[in-house]
């Protein structure tokens, strides 16, 4: 049973360092959320180390350029790992060819800028889907669109045996008060279709492995029983921590406010309701981050 708290003070003595979702928890993809920055600030000030663990498409450097856009102040968190740095690297060692289709927006491109830590990395040409030996999607051409618009070239990609690998694994986030989908939900789609997707963020272990690495360089002596997860995404942020045995917090008052019936807190028996539905085991929950 989930444990309700009411400010990320009660339990962050226990832990020395929180790995943390951005969009839902930190900003909501338009501003950033004070009461939540206000609480990382506070932690950060006992010792504790923030690692901010996106499921962003974007490298490390685009996500500051986005909190800094947000109003989230550096002193808020210590480093990031986002998903678009696990994709890139595997993308560079040619996991899924050099010749590649892209699914995405413009302002995505940043993807494909040359890579440092990959050794040998493979030369990434951006080609129509009728040449292309894989597909990077990044999200859809038009996040407000229906992913399935995007069936005929999906079945003509699986048809070829092509792989798709996702920058981002989740299936919707809500900007300000509109919900968009994500590379997750055409990944989805793919899968489902009979083609072979490739994960590299929440819930799947490459992205923590980053993450590891990240904090590594913060405190190389901080292990997993030390660390809190904190997300809005049920099967991303909190199925991903189950699955590396990490604590973790989960803000109810995000993609699932509605189903916890968070107004402030989210209401005890919508939560176990809910958490029931999804078969997950939060440590902790709270209705937002603060």
């Amino acid at each position: 049973m989930t444990r309700i708290i009411t400010a990320l003070s009660e339990i962050s003595a226990d832990y020395q360092a929180l790995f943390v979702d951005l969009w839902g928890c930190v900003h909501d993809g338009v501003r950033a959320l004070p009461e939540a920055v206000a609480a990382l600030q506070a932690y950060r000030k006992t010792g504790g180390i923030v690692v901010l663990l996106t499921n962003s498409p974007k490298p490390r450097k685009g996500v500051e350029t986005q909190l800094d856009q947000f109003g989230v102040p550096r002193d808020a968190w210590d480093t990031i790992a986002t998903s678009g740095d696990s994709a890139r690297a595997a993308m560079f060692r040619g996991a899924v060819g050099e010749k590649v289709f892209f699914i995405g927006e413009d302002r995505d491109m940043p993807f494909f800028e040359p890579i440092k830590v990959v050794e040998d990395p493979v030369t990434i040409t951006l080609t129509k889907l009728e040449e292309a030996e894989g597909i990077v999607c990044t999200g859809p051409f038009d996040p407000a669109a229906d992913p399935a618009d995007l069936r005929p070239q999906l079945l003509y990609a699986k048809q070829k045996g092509l792989k798709l690998l996702c920058a981002n694994p989740d299936i919707v986030v809500d900007r300000g008060e509109r919900r968009e989908w994500c590379a997750g939900a055409v990944a989805q789609l793919y899968t489902e279709m009979g083609g072979e997707s490739l994960y590299f963020g929440k819930p799947h272990p490459p992205i923590y492995d980053l993450a590891r690495r990240r904090l590594a360089q913060q405190d190389a002596g901080i292990g997993d029983r030390a660390i809190l997860a904190i997300g809005d995404g049920i099967q991303t942020d909190i199925r991903g921590a189950m699955g590396e045995e990490i604590d973790s917090l989960f803000i109810s008052g995000g993609l699932a406010r509605a189903e916890t019936k968070t107004d402030g807190q989210p209401e005890a028996e919508a939560l176990t309701a809910y958490l029931d539905t999804e078969k997950a085991a939060p440590t902790f929950t709270i209705g937002h981050l603060r």
